[in-house]
């Protein structure tokens, strides 16, 4: 009902930025809050940070908070992701997920139904 598209991945130098655009469409309006998760080969996926979509609550994971910054435009309903003092502990495939419930802002996984294909990010060193 919420379809999601990456975009924006590539490879960079450590310390280094990138942004990351995840593009929405179809039922935009159920959606209470988007959120950026990574998963690395070999690990689980990792919740990176949470935004509500008509609001400007956000939370960020410990291990990115102060370096990446989501954001949104809810004209372009695109979600962003500046991921800013990049590492190589950094590298992994990004994805884009919506949620329409409320506890969602907590970072599980498991309250977002809608996932995009994700946008792999190297960092090297």
């Amino acid at each position: 009902q919420v379809q999601l598209v990456e975009s924006g991945g590539g490879l960079v130098q450590a310390g280094g930025s990138l942004r990351l655009s995840c593009a929405a469409s179809g039922r935009t309006f159920s959606v209470y809050a988007m959120g950026w998760f990574r998963q690395a080969p070999g690990k689980e996926r990792e919740f990176v940070a949470t935004i509500t979509w008509t609001g400007y609550s956000t939370y960020y994971a410990d291990s990115v908070a102060g370096r990446f910054t989501i954001s949104r435009d809810n004209v372009k309903n695109t979600l962003y992701l500046q991921m800013n003092s990049l590492k190589p502990e950094d590298t992994a495939v990004y994805y884009c997920a919506a949620s329409g419930v409320i506890q969602s802002m907590r970072g599980s996984a498991a309250d977002f139904s809608s996932w995009g294909q994700g946008t792999q990010v190297t960092v090297s060193s």
